[in-house]
């Protein structure tokens, strides 16, 4: 094996050897059950390729993910994070790997407050009290371009039927409100409008109900993924979609099939809090990070 490639860069034939070798720790993490594999690359840099990802993801011959972050040294801030989708797709964001992220080097630091760089820019952390903990996942990207779409159109009723909101929260989000979200067959609507053509670089696809005053009750199909118990970015989306739609305030609370998030739509970005778990370590054997 001649090296991994990741972007432009080949890494070299040492490191993929050194790998080979000794193994690649990983932690398993999850917030209300959006789980995710972390690997910390900070002591330097970890070869994946989009085969070695999904390989991973693979929940009855890996370990099994939601999502996949790696932790990278940064000059600006206290780490920069790269994410990937189960299917070994790049994604620019994730709100609750973030978190979980945050909170495990506040945990390593004793730091309350941090600096997290992503592909959707400078993101503040913070120790919210009581274990939880809350992420400033930045204004929403609200046009057409931003999030992006197709065609230019409004993001707030998009022309597909149900009625949908168009927002960017660094990935694409499509929400539908409905009066029952336990009664969509979420295995097929998913799918089906992840792939729609309004939506060039795919897209998450959530159904809301309102159940109460500034409550918010979702299921979620995250793009490059499938089903999840919840979604940070996602949970975010369909807030600031809530309140641009004027069913509900800026500040809601979120009901995930994991759990409950708070979600806050303020001037300097959108603000979420929920709690976090950092469940194992491992170490990925020589024999398994030779299979792909």
């Amino acid at each position: 094996m001649a090296g991994f490639v990741r972007g432009a860069a080949l890494y070299p034939r040492s490191m993929v050897e050194t790998l080979h070798k000794n193994g690649l720790p990983f932690a398993k993490m999850h917030g209300l059950g959006n789980d995710f594999v972390v690997i910390d690359a900070r002591a330097g840099a970890v070869p994946l390729t989009p085969g070695l990802v999904a390989a991973i993801a693979d929940r009855h011959r890996g370990v099994g993910f939601d999502q996949l972050a790696v932790i990278e040294p940064a000059d600006d801030a206290d780490a920069r994070l790269v994410f990937y989708n189960a299917d070994g797709s790049p994604s620019a964001t994730c709100g609750n790997a973030t978190r979980c992220i945050a909170r495990h080097l506040m945990d390593e630091t004793g730091q309350t407050d941090l600096t997290l760089v992503t592909e959707r820019g400078r993101l503040a952390a913070r120790d919210a009290g009581g274990g939880l903990t809350s992420v400033n996942m930045g204004p929403p990207l609200l046009d057409w371009a931003g999030i992006p779409l197709a065609d230019a159109m409004d993001t707030l009723h998009l022309p597909i039927p149900g009625d949908p909101v168009a927002t960017g929260m660094g990935n694409p989000h499509c929400t539908f409100f409905v009066a029952d979200v336990g009664a969509v067959d979420l295995a097929s609507f998913g799918p089906a409008h992840e792939h729609h053509p309004l939506f060039p670089a795919r897209t998450n696809v959530q159904v809301v109900q309102l159940t109460g005053p500034d409550r918010l009750r979702m299921r979620v199909w995250e793009r490059g993924t499938g089903i999840t118990l919840a979604s940070g970015s996602s949970s975010c989306a369909v807030a600031v979609a809530s309140a641009r739609r004027g069913l509900t305030g800026r500040r809601v609370t979120v009901v995930l099939d994991g759990g409950e998030l708070l979600v806050d739509w303020r001037e300097d970005g959108v603000w979420m809090t929920g709690p976090t778990a950092h469940v194992f370590d491992g170490v990925f054997t020589p024999a398994f990070l030779g299979v792909v």
